[in-house]
């Protein structure tokens, strides 16, 4: 045998030994074996029952069955009729870098969202654990628009510290509200917002 070939057959042997020791290794202890895929926190790492949550989320919601828009996830919004992935996951968006919706009217303040839509969804939705369609309870404290500061507007639900202040800097360069209504006249106070509030405010 020739010195050439005697090299060449070296060269084989060594290049079966490396993958050998390549297959080896990649069954060592410490290397993944497989890609995992993560399971439903619910589940305590039952496929079953990550199988079932996948299954839950995956279906319409029941007539009387409703989410918490404070709190849902972007895979329950999408549960939701006429709401899809992308627009599930503006409304998940706009929650967290805004905070919590606190009433309905407040939702169409996400793109993508109007009249028809809120309609459509008022049924389905509580906002921190309360009914979207709930009306005030008896009793509760009446604001006077025409008196409040930033602060107690702040504290009607939906309205928030931007439309706080939006409200009382129209109030102050237009004058006292004459009637309830015309708050749809401030800049980002939705009709719906308007008449949801209607019962907590007063002119006197």
């Amino acid at each position: 045998m020739s010195r050439t070939e005697r090299r060449s057959l070296a060269i084989l042997f060594l290049l079966g030994v490396a993958g050998h020791l390549a297959r080896a290794a990649s069954g060592a202890p410490g290397e993944p074996a497989a890609i995992a895929f993560p399971l439903d926190s619910a589940s305590d790492g039952n496929a079953l029952a990550h199988r079932d949550s996948a299954r839950a989320l995956a279906r319409p919601l029941a007539e009387q069955e409703q989410i918490d828009a404070d709190h849902a996830s972007v895979a329950e919004f999408q549960r939701l009729p006429g709401v899809g992935p992308a627009l599930a996951r503006r409304i998940v968006a706009d929650r967290e870098s805004h905070g919590a919706f606190g009433g309905i009217g407040v939702l169409d303040r996400v793109p993508g969202v109007g009249p028809a839509l809120l309609t459509r969804l008022q049924s389905h939705l509580r906002f921190g654990g309360v009914l979207a369609d709930t009306p005030p309870a008896e009793g509760e404290a009446v604001v006077n628009l025409n008196q409040a500061d930033v602060a107690q507007l702040d504290a009607l639900p939906g309205i928030g510290t931007a439309r706080a202040r939006a409200i009382v800097a129209f109030r102050d360069s237009a004058g006292p509200f004459r009637q309830i209504g015309d708050l749809r006249l401030v800049r980002g106070l939705p009709q719906s917002l308007v008449d949801r509030l209607a019962p907590r405010l007063t002119l006197h």
